[in-house]
């Protein structure tokens, strides 16, 4: 799965509206963050717990609106006293300016507190059940735009990883001519200082053989492959948070690039070497946002 997801629920349960929106990137561990309205800060713990048992890594925001239930009873009182006092105020006023007094209930009604609104306990377990329902469908949302975006991303590291094994093949295929090359430049050199002087094949194949030491990338080569092969088993296998994994796979990858390149002395070596690591890190960066 990718890190990047989108899902959203739009819906009315017991006759309450209910609007679960969640959205995430990439991020090194699992960091979740939920908006819900002030009096139902209750949900908060419960929503991370559900989103964490369906999603081990990620930044996940979660936004939760809940509308008011047309079940629910409500009672509204008047504060008579206050609006005492603003008709005993408007009255005032208009005697001391000699202005009308055109107060009306429809005008005081929008003063503050004039009202005072009462609804019963609400029923934190149902409103939990019907929030967690919705927020079933908004994840399931979620989770299937980031298989599909995981989907995308596997194919394009496998397509990357047998680059990679190509490209090891050309290395493991010319490395034995580079021995042989330089054998044969080795050899003109020391014909061209000492002219027709006897030359010492047994010296020859001693340096032949501490330049090959020097340069042999061999076990590099066995290694990367392993590497590959090791990251391709891995993208199709059915375990889940293989992102850690894949990353550490990776950089053991690189680990092994940057030693071919070391000892490559030859500027083909050289140039496949730098197509190798510049392989891995595309491939590294892909990594980076698989869950």
């Amino acid at each position: 799965r990718s890190m990047t997801g989108f899902g959203r629920c739009e819906t009315v349960i017991n006759g309450r509206e209910i609007t679960v929106e969640i959205k995430s990137v990439n991020h090194r561990y699992f960091e979740f963050s939920c908006r819900t309205p002030r009096s139902y800060g209750f949900l908060d713990d419960k929503l991370k717990n559900y989103v964490n048992s369906r999603v081990s890594r990620g930044k996940i925001d979660m936004f939760v609106s809940i509308g008011a239930s047309d079940e629910e009873p409500c009672d509204v009182t008047v504060n008579h006293q206050l609006v005492s006092g603003y008709i005993n105020a408007f009255k005032e006023i208009s005697e001391k300016y000699d202005i009308p007094n055109d107060v009306s209930t429809v005008s005081l009604s929008r003063f503050p507190d004039v009202f005072t609104v009462h609804k019963a306990p609400e029923d934190e377990d149902q409103i939990t059940a019907d929030v967690l329902s919705a927020a079933k469908i908004a994840v399931d949302a979620f989770v299937a735009m980031r298989e599909t975006e995981g989907e995308k991303m596997k194919e394009d590291i496998l397509s990357r990883a047998n680059t990679i094994l190509s490209v090891v093949g050309e290395i493991e295929e010319r490395s034995p001519q580079i021995m042989q090359e330089y054998r044969s430049h080795l050899t003109e050199k020391i014909q061209e200082l000492l002219g027709d002087t006897q030359i010492d094949e047994g010296r020859i194949a001693t340096e032949v053989t501490i330049y090959a030491d020097k340069v042999c990338v061999d076990e590099e080569m066995v290694r990367l492959r392993s590497h590959v092969e090791h990251m391709k088993a891995t993208l199709q296998s059915d375990d889940s948070g293989i992102g850690r994994k894949l990353d550490f796979i990776a950089q053991e990858m690189n680990r092994e690039a940057n030693t071919i390149l070391s000892k490559a002395n030859n500027i083909e070596i050289s140039d496949v070497g730098i197509n190798l690591k510049t392989g891995i890190e595309k491939i590294r960066e892909q990594i980076q946002n698989i869950e």
